[in-house]
């Protein structure tokens, strides 16, 4: 276990058998093709892709997610128990040895994600406040102000789960689970700011299969285009009661 800057990591914490049987699992479930905001953003002509711009280029050519598509991958929820038993532990011992120790006390059900090539990407994007409303507000059909999202899951911003709500994004956790000859390209960048001299820093060590990244989730990143093979990976978020 080592840590670097503003994130935590375990080299290898799952191991290959254990990779590829989530693989296996994840690939026997619907996926379902990823949207960011609830659209559709691949849908029209006139949205511009993400794929390749930094956040600098974003805010000098005035591009937002209403008039860009975000993201370019397949996904599916995983929610077997076991799962949680491999990750969760490592992620609370990451929030104590980083020195943030943050009250956590709920999570997010596992989200499997497929990128495919050519192209499959994630632009750049907060898990915490910023790109999402902060605080979780209860869902309720047809009685809240909110309409689903296309692929039928429940609004941005909003839970149907009871423990959730009140609650933010705290800690996000990603774990590659593809080798690095599967795939190239798909690199997790961190961006820490103009006045750093690490923006548009390279995650490098989650490039071991298995290898876990824990980060807070007010952490603007991305993951670059995948240009070929397929890169296959889990992605969690943490939560607990805003300023705690």
């Amino acid at each position: 276990m080592d840590n670097y800057n503003s994130y935590w990591y375990f080299s290898s914490l799952l191991s290959n058998e254990e990779c590829k049987k989530i693989i296996e699992l994840g690939n026997s479930k619907k996926m379902v093709s990823a949207h960011t905001m609830g659209e559709d953003q691949k849908s029209s002509d006139s949205r511009v892709s993400q794929k390749d711009l930094t956040i600098s280029q974003l805010k000098s050519k005035n591009l937002t997610k209403e008039n860009t598509y975000v993201r370019d991958s397949d996904v599916c929820w995983l929610n077997e128990e076991w799962l949680y038993d491999l990750i969760i532990p490592k992620v609370l011992e990451a929030n104590k040895l980083a020195g943030w120790n943050y009250d956590i006390d709920c999570h997010e059900d596992i989200q499997f994600t497929k990128y495919n090539s050519p192209g499959g990407f994630y632009g750049w994007h907060r898990d915490g406040s910023g790109d999402w409303p902060a605080i979780y507000k209860r869902y309720i059909p047809g009685v809240s102000n909110a309409e689903p999202r296309k692929n039928g899951a429940t609004p941005n911003g909003y839970t149907t789960v009871h423990e959730q709500v009140g609650k933010v994004r705290k800690l996000s956790v990603t774990i590659n689970l593809s080798d690095s000859s599967d795939y190239e390209g798909g690199l997790l960048k961190f961006d820490y700011g103009e006045h750093t001299d690490k923006q548009y820093h390279v995650c490098n060590e989650i490039t071991p299969k298995g290898s876990m990244i824990v980060f807070p989730s007010y952490t603007p990143h991305c993951v670059t285009p995948v240009t070929s093979g397929t890169r296959y990976s889990l992605v969690l978020w943490l939560l607990g009661k805003p300023w705690q």
